[in-house]
C-alpha cells in the first residue's frame, strides 16, 4: 500500500485526494492546507489526519506527496519533499518563473525518486489512444497537429491577476500535448493574441484569444487555437494529420444520442466543466503515479516536461510581444 499526503485542500486537491482514497493500492494518510475551513472539510470528507508540512516530511509512514497547493508553493515543496525522500506528484506549473523552474529542476535532477508533473490531458483516454496510434504508425509520418482548446467562459479577474497569463495558465496544457503527440523538440514558436471576450482581461494585461504555431527540428507543425469563451461548452479537440491518413479526437458531449429529423441532425452540447471532461484523466494519472511507485514501468511526465512546457509558454509570450519567431531553447 502506497501512503500519500496531500498539500492543498481546494478544488483540484479534493479531486486527487478522493482518487487516492478510491485507489486499491493507495491511502491518504494526511493533508495540509493553511486555510483551516478547507482543511477541516476535506480531512473529514476523506477520513485522514491533518499535519504540518514538517510532520509530513518527517513521517516515515508517508511514501509520497501530492502537491495541489498554490502555484508559488510548488517548487519549494518539491525540493523539500525530495530532500525528505518522498516521491512527488505535482500539479502544473512547477512555478510561473522560468528561472525558478530551472533552479528546481537542477536541484532535484540527481534524485532517483519519482517526480511527476501532472499534465492530466496526456491521460485522457481519447488523447492517449490518438498518441498510441500515431506512435504505431497508423497514419504514417506525422506532419501536422491541430489542437483546439476553448473554455466555456473566462475565469474571474481575481484569478486572471495571479494566473501568470493565458500562455502559462491555459495554453501550457496544449504545449505539453503538442510535445506529447509530435515526439520531437520544438524549435520555433510564433504566437498571436488579442482580447475579444472580456475587456477586463485586457485591462489586467492579459489576452483571452490566441493562435500559436509550433515547428519541430524536422519541420513537423502544430497549431494551437485558444479562447476563454465557447458558448456551446468546453471545446477540446485534436486533429493529427500524417502521410497515410488522419486521426481526430472529438469533444465529449453531455450524452451520445444523436437525433435525425426533417429540421436537421442534432446532438448534445459538449460537457461544460473541466472536472467532468477530464474526470477519467485525473483518475488515470493518479493510477499511473501509484503504479510507478509500485515498480511498474509506467511513462509519466516529469520535471523536464514541466520545464519545456513553461519554456514554450515564455516563448509564446515573447513572440506575441516582439512579433517574431522564438526558439524556446534560447530562453533562460
Amino acid at each position: 500500500m502506497i501512503n500519500l499526503a496531500l498539500f492543498g485542500a481546494g478544488r483540484i486537491g479534493s479531486i486527487h485526494g478522493d482518487n487516492v482514497q478510491r485507489h486499491p493500492d493507495a491511502n491518504l494518510l494526511a493533508l495540509h492546507d493553511p486555510f483551516t475551513d478547507n482543511a477541516n472539510r476535506l480531512a473529514q470528507q476523506l477520513g485522514c489526519s491533518q499535519m504540518t508540512p514538517q510532520q509530513i516530511f518527517e513521517s516515515k509512514s508517508i511514501d509520497g506527496v501530492l502537491i495541489c497547493s498554490a502555484t508559488d508553493t510548488h517548487a519549494d515543496l518539491i525540493e523539500r519533499a525530495v530532500e525528505a525522500g518522498k516521491h512527488v506528484f505535482c500539479e502544473k506549473p512547477i512555478d510561473l518563473s522560468l528561472r525558478r523552474v530551472q533552479q528546481c529542476v537542477t536541484q532535484v535532477s540527481a534524485s532517483e525518486l519519482k517526480i511527476m508533473v501532472a499534465f492530466n490531458r496526456r491521460f485522457d483516454p481519447n488523447f492517449q489512444t490518438l498518441q498510441r496510434q500515431i506512435t504505431a504508425g497508423e497514419i504514417g509520418k506525422i506532419e501536422l497537429v491541430s489542437i483546439i482548446s476553448k473554455d466555456p467562459s473566462p475565469p474571474p479577474i481575481d484569478y486572471i491577476n495571479v494566473s501568470g497569463g493565458l500562455f502559462r495558465d491555459m495554453t501550457i496544457h496544449d504545449f505539453d500535448m503538442a510535445r506529447f503527440l509530435l515526439g520531437e523538440d520544438i524549435v520555433s514558436v510564433s504566437a498571436m493574441g488579442t482580447c475579444l471576450v472580456d475587456s477586463a482581461i485586457g485591462e489586467a494585461g492579459d489576452i483571452d484569444t490566441a493562435s500559436v504555431l509550433l515547428s519541430t527540428t524536422s519541420g513537423k507543425l502544430a497549431q494551437i487555437s485558444n479562447s476563454r469563451r465557447a458558448s456551446f461548452g468546453y471545446d477540446q479537440r485534436i486533429e493529427a494529420h500524417g502521410s497515410k491518413g488522419m486521426l481526430i479526437a472529438q469533444n465529449l458531449n453531455e450524452n451520445a444520442v444523436v437525433s435525425y429529423n426533417q429540421s436537421g441532425v442534432h446532438s448534445a452540447k459538449p460537457l461544460r466543466f473541466f472536472l467532468e471532461r477530464y474526470e477519467a484523466a485525473y483518475r488515470s494519472e493518479l493510477d499511473a503515479f501509484v503504479r510507478s511507485l509500485n515498480g511498474e514501468n509506467v511513462e509519466i511526465p516529469g520535471m523536464d516536461d514541466g520545464l519545456k512546457a513553461l519554456q514554450l509558454a515564455e516563448a509564446a509570450l515573447q513572440s506575441l510581444q516582439e512579433g517574431r519567431n522564438i526558439n524556446p531553447a534560447t530562453l533562460a
